[in-house]
């Protein structure tokens, strides 16, 4: 739960409005309908779906998408999973009333653990859920990124502090400019170890 949550509120707070969304829901769909998890994690959900319709002018959309979200997130105590929810169920209050908010105001940052988290200060675990979120928002190739991650999680069960698939996953996430670079670098990685591994099935 805190992996996906962090992750989503990293990609969010980076102004990843609609994907941060994809984070979320991967745990949402998991949870029982109507506990305080479930309620929190559709409540963002809807925070970034009202976000992303008030960004494009579809008023009615944004309206119905941060009365919902409200709903949603009524009742969680204010700092609910280290998550501060008073301020955003204020910036939904606000936004229902006027939607056109969003072109005076930026969405509030989600703040968690004290922190207001951004991409590049996402640990591991959270780092390897932000990568296939991202991949899919921006039109890269999932498989390699989820090979990537599943090598990344070998190397760390296996003790090995100096993983090329986790520092590859990090530049990832952290770096919009060289992502494309990055990512031909991983996917040859990916590459290399899945050649080796059948090299070893060979041998037997």
């Amino acid at each position: 739960m805190r992996d996906h949550l962090r992750a989503g509120v990293a990609i969010f707070n980076d102004g990843h409005y609609h994907a941060a969304h994809d984070a979320w829901e991967d745990r949402w769909l998991d949870l029982e309908a109507g506990n305080d998890d479930e309620r929190l994690l559709h409540g963002l959900i809807q925070y970034s779906a009202a976000v992303s319709h008030a960004r494009k002018r579809n008023w009615g959309g944004a309206v119905g998408l941060a009365e919902s979200a409200g709903m949603y997130l009524s009742g969680l105590p204010a700092d609910y999973r280290g998550l501060q929810l008073d301020s955003v169920r204020s910036f939904l209050t606000g936004l229902a009333a006027d939607p056109e908010l969003i072109e005076r105001q930026p969405p509030v940052r989600l703040e968690h653990e004290g922190t207001v988290p951004t991409l590049s200060d996402l640990d591991v675990g959270p780092t390897t859920i932000a990568a296939v979120v991202l991949a899919e928002e921006f039109g890269y190739e999932t498989g390699p990124i989820e090979q990537a991650r599943a090598y990344a999680r070998r190397d760390l069960e296996a003790g090995a502090d100096d993983s090329q698939f986790i520092t590859l996953l990090f530049d990832f996430v952290r770096e919009d400019e060289h992502r494309g670079i990055v990512f031909q670098r991983l996917k040859e990685h990916v590459g290399r170890r899945q050649a080796r591994e059948k090299d070893v099935e060979g041998l037997f």
